[in-house]
């Protein structure tokens, strides 16, 4: 038995309510979502502007909460503590960067490593204070190697011969390590040369190592 359901005629002024509905309701979520973006990042920018003047460990969440002009309590709407709100800013900055190699690999080293250097100098707060950092943010150095390892595994050189008697693992922790360690100097040295010549110099170091 074919159960009947019965048509339902909308009229057009309906449709302009509906429409208009959607539009108020896409514009809302819009501002709302444009609110929590903004809030979120004053957290972030809070938390690093701290940390040049403190360890981690002896900031509050009212220390982030007054520099960051919000209350206690909104911070709670967001992350969990301070450590989360911290590790969720290392991961953006690991996945803006995770994203650079989707499209990097395809170009030469030199041209590749343009952008990386000029995030690095736009992030120049940020990188700088967590390479500079003791204790529980140490572990952001070895986050960051670990992304760029898993960045050079695809760049080894296995047709020209050259590499015919050296083990993957060794190269990449060789190369990641000098990486790390070369971006680490630039920054705290206040980079001293602009990022189009930094890339060119670590560029040609790569290719040579890998």
């Amino acid at each position: 038995m074919v159960k009947k359901t019965e048509s339902v005629d909308i009229s057009t002024d309906q449709l302009k309510l509906l429409s208009i509905l959607k539009s108020v309701v896409g514009y809302t979520m819009a501002k709302v979502d444009r609110r929590i973006l903004k809030t979120q990042e004053s957290l972030k920018n809070a938390v690093i502007e701290l940390m040049t003047e403190k360890n981690f460990d002896d900031i509050t969440i009212q220390d982030i909460a007054d520099r960051a002009n919000l209350n206690r309590g909104t911070i709670y709407l967001h992350y969990q503590d301070k450590f989360d709100l911290l590790d969720k800013l290392i991961e953006t900055h690991l996945n803006e960067l995770g994203e650079m190699d989707e499209w990097a690999c395809k170009m030469d080293w030199n041209e590749a490593l343009v952008p990386y250097f000029e995030y690095f100098e736009k992030n120049y707060l940020f990188f700088s204070t967590m390479l500079a950092s003791t204790g529980v943010p140490s572990a952001f150095r070895t986050r960051l190697l670990a992304s760029f390892i898993e960045g050079f595994k695809g760049e080894i050189d296995r047709v020209s011969g050259r590499n015919t008697d050296l083990i993957d693992e060794v190269m990449l922790q060789y190369t990641g390590t000098a990486y790390v360690g070369v971006i680490e100097w630039w920054i705290r040295n206040g980079m001293p040369y602009p990022p189009q010549v930094m890339a060119k110099q670590v560029g040609t170091l790569l290719e040579r190592s890998l």
